[in-house]
């Protein structure tokens, strides 16, 4: 006898053809876990059993407080990242984490200090960046970081502009946007982004410190998520990195005392 495979197995082998076939395209929400116990009349263990699967495999990504997503992430088949690229995804992670720490409080306080012009010229800087639209395998992950400088320049903190500056050459150059996004949902990806971005800049605009704050915590979470789901999808463990080791390289200028001319 032919030994059945489990429930969760194939609710799993389901959304995943759903996913190939572009029936559930990339970015797109998942059904709730009482529509899939619905449409697939199995109880809410095995419609859990069959999330979990596919989010070890990467193909689906959490979005805190939102529900679950069909990663932007190629399957791995479909993409070639460089050896010492890959290798350094817990490492990047760790740093997007990092950024996110800073950022959010950098957007609240750029919408309490900025000037109308800085406000003006933020604006003016997000449409010049998102109306590019490149091919996503000639342009990096980060292609935004000018606007978030912007951003953190009109924050009125020298520390946190400095220290985003100094990550910039260590973060931004690693990964191009076509390892997470597949060039046939481009558009559909740049268009997401412009609706984070322009939900910052009104909260900005409207000196709403609070809504500014929840706007760039929205757009680099959702930014995590990808690089997570990327390092799920070449099989990497995106927590097995050394941080130690990783800070105390990275800020090993930091630690070396200041020389005072005389």
């Amino acid at each position: 006898m032919t030994k059945r495979k489990p429930l969760s197995a194939m609710v799993a082998e389901s959304l995943s053809e759903k996913i190939r076939s572009g029936g559930l395209q990339p970015g797109a929400q998942l059904p709730t876990e009482a529509e899939l116990c619905a449409e697939y009349d199995v109880s809410r263990t095995v419609v859990r059993e069959a999330i979990a699967r596919l989010r070890s495999e990467g193909v689906v990504v959490p979005q805190q407080g939102r529900g679950m997503f069909v990663s932007e992430a190629p399957a791995p088949h479909n993409f070639s990242i460089p050896e010492e690229a890959l290798r350094t995804l817990p490492e990047t992670i760790s740093l997007l984490e990092l950024r996110l720490s800073v950022e959010v409080e950098a957007a609240g306080l750029c919408a309490k200090r900025r000037t109308s012009a800085e406000a003006s010229s933020i604006r003016a800087l997000m449409e010049q960046v998102d109306a590019r639209h490149e091919d996503p395998d000639a342009v990096q992950i980060h292609y935004d970081y000018d606007f978030h400088l912007a951003i953190a320049k009109a924050a009125r903190n020298e520390f946190m502009y400095g220290f985003l500056t100094y990550l910039r050459p260590i973060i931004v150059p690693r990964f191009q946007l076509g390892h997470i996004v597949a060039a046939e949902f481009k558009e559909t990806y740049y268009a997401r982004i412009h609706d984070e971005h322009r939900q910052i800049v009104t909260a900005i605009e409207k000196q709403d410190a609070r809504a500014a704050r929840r706007a760039m915590r929205g757009h680099l979470t959702n930014s995590l998520a990808r690089v997570r789901a990327l390092a799920l999808a070449s099989g990497i463990d995106a927590a097995g990195g050394d941080q130690k080791a990783t800070a105390a390289s990275l800020f090993a200028d930091l630690e070396r005392p200041t020389r005072v001319d005389r």
